[in-house]
């Protein structure tokens, strides 16, 4: 665990670094001299050093959720994804409808034309 100083966890040193930064990056005054002008590296040199304070706080059994009140994080993706598509696809449909309608119209008018029936007679 040398490379994280004392914290137990890789994860928990990526996460207190992270945010570390972010202080930084917002303003923070670095907690140490260095000649390091990078708040990534300033931040992990602080959380290795001991310097940057952090809490874990323990969960409550009331705070986890039984097993019918959990939700897959993923779970309504794919039927979101489907409703997405069936949209689209209607939206397409009534495209390809209205062009249809465009066309008779425009062919209507192409044989009342050739008729003559629509033309005026006043030359």
């Amino acid at each position: 665990m040398d490379a994280f100083g004392t914290i137990d966890s890789k994860y928990r040193f990526i996460i207190l670094a992270a945010k570390r930064a972010k202080q930084l990056l917002k303003g923070a005054k670095p907690k140490f001299e260095t000649r390091s002008k990078s708040p990534v590296r300033i931040a992990q040199a602080e959380v290795r050093r001991g310097l940057v304070e952090y809490e874990i706080i323990p969960t409550r059994m009331d705070d986890i959720p039984d097993g019918e009140e959990r939700d897959f994080v993923g779970g309504g993706i794919a039927e979101e994804a489907l409703e997405a598509d069936t949209a689209a696809e209607k939206v397409v449909a009534d495209e390809e409808t209205e062009a249809d309608a465009v066309e008779a119209d425009e062919d209507d008018e192409e044989d009342e034309s050739e008729d003559g029936s629509d033309l005026d007679k006043d030359d």
